[in-house]
């Protein structure tokens, strides 16, 4: 392990007295003060001061828009610098993994992003200049925000197991209920022991939560609490998980809402991390009613050490127009090259299913085409595609959908469960130094 720390900090000797010789021989004295500086170092990577004002800077102005008020620069500068080692070390990751995004499906997902306004791509340019945000960044920022979803799903979907018999269950259940579920807007603060476990350690950390109990029930604004206090990964969004229902909440929630109402705060509760504290910021009714869904035919082609992205994008292409020319069909073409074992001896086909089940690449590529239409090549987590969109339908509520349901239920529960776990992993693995 020293070796292994010795040669980390070889390396951030080398970084600091690069950036140290390019400032003396290119400008003047003067002009050094207002570079930029590396303020963090994780692994071989760097975190620039800019970066973190950058962040800082794109929460107060969301905190504007939205009517939120802040905690201090101080506090916003710790939790920014977090979240940027998180996303460096989910970035370095991708890069071990080949994993990149291409212009094309970033191009796809900023489209899909101003469908879902209802705006044209020019107003969403338009829209984005009055809040004062340049289109160029935008579109980067975009590409990494849909490269560390895709590392993440990767590597936390492979530590996932969901039994048959796990399904059954939650599928009774949900028959049981009559499909009706109540949908919570969660507020997450965690009180982190910063891996204190001792007594002494565990005490403190208590304290403090109780003190952020104190505060939330004398009215203090959580949103802002949480940006103040919390360690849990959305505290820069002010600890709002957004709408889930029971079914899709970490196990450690599930017991703890049971019975809750709009506005009730919950904990202190204990975990492996420190101490959960929740509030219940809304709930919604849902009702499932017709469902949606498609069947396709498509081919995968996943890279490799020998076979490069360009290369699996234009071995697609290739497809294309062989089944363009009635040279081939896309079932046999699947059946020969297909990556995606399971529908390959089918031809490619996937049969009927709702299409919330596949990543989103392939989701919004399928609502994108009319029946009987060949995708152009595109990228999702799993490789290189192209679909044929075969049908649509709209079906009641089947026992093949609830098991969907259920598995997708299930998925999403483990999911936050093993993503959380698996950015600690990370970082207790990383080498990390802060310079600034």
């Amino acid at each position: 392990m020293s070796c292994r720390r010795n040669g980390k900090r070889m390396k951030l000797l080398k970084i600091v007295l690069a950036i140290s010789l390019l400032s003396s021989a290119h400008v003047s004295q003067a002009e050094i003060k207002a570079l930029d500086r590396v303020s963090i170092v994780v692994n071989d990577g760097v975190i620039l001061k800019s970066e973190i004002d950058t962040l800082v800077n794109r929460v107060k102005q969301r905190s504007v828009t939205s009517n939120q008020e802040l905690p201090n620069d101080r506090v916003l500068k710790t939790q920014a610098t977090e979240r940027l080692i998180d996303n460096l070390l989910k970035k370095q990751m991708a890069e071990r993994m080949s994993m990149r995004i291409g212009d094309t499906q970033l191009d796809q997902t900023i489209n899909n992003i101003a469908k879902e306004q209802n705006i044209s791509l020019a107003q969403l340019k338009q829209q984005l200049a009055k809040e004062g945000i340049d289109f160029a960044s935008y579109r980067e920022s975009m590409r990494d925000d849909i490269l560390l979803g895709q590392v993440e799903r990767a590597a936390v979907r492979r530590r996932i197991n969901i039994a048959e018999q796990e399904i059954v269950s939650l599928a009774e259940q949900i028959k049981e209920h009559g499909q009706s579920t109540v949908k919570f807007q969660l507020g997450h603060i965690l009180i982190s022991h910063n891996g204190d476990e001792s007594t002494e350690g565990l005490a403190k950390a208590r304290e403090r939560a109780d003190t952020v109990i104190d505060l939330l029930n004398d009215n203090g604004d959580f949103k802002r609490i949480a940006i103040t206090s919390s360690s849990g990964p959305k505290a820069l969004e002010g600890g709002d998980w957004g709408f889930m229902n029971i079914n899709e909440m970490p196990t450690l929630f599930t017991d703890a809402v049971k019975g809750k109402k709009k506005g009730d705060v919950i904990g202190p509760f204990k975990s492996g991390n420190g101490y959960h504290i929740l509030k219940i910021l809304d709930t919604q009714g849902q009702q499932q009613r017709d469902v949606n869904e498609v069947n396709a035919k498509h081919i995968l082609i996943t890279p490799s050490i020998i076979l490069s992205d360009d290369r699996a994008k234009a071995m697609l292409e290739g497809f294309i127009e062989d089944i363009k020319s009635g040279k081939s069909t896309i079932e046999e073409l699947a059946k020969e090259h297909s990556d995606d074992t399971g529908s390959a001896i089918k031809g490619g086909e996937l049969g009927w299913r709702d299409p919330s089940v596949y990543v989103p690449a392939f989701k919004n590529t399928l609502a994108n085409l009319e029946q009987d239409e060949i995708s152009t090549p595109f990228k999702s987590s799993h490789g290189w595609h192209i679909v044929k969109l075969l049908g649509k339908r709209k079906v009641d509520a089947t026992e093949q959908f609830i098991k969907n349901r259920a598995h997708q239920l299930l998925f999403n529960r483990k999911f936050a469960e093993e993503s959380d776990a698996w950015a600690r992993e990370l970082r207790s693995s990383a080498y990390i130094q802060i310079l600034d």
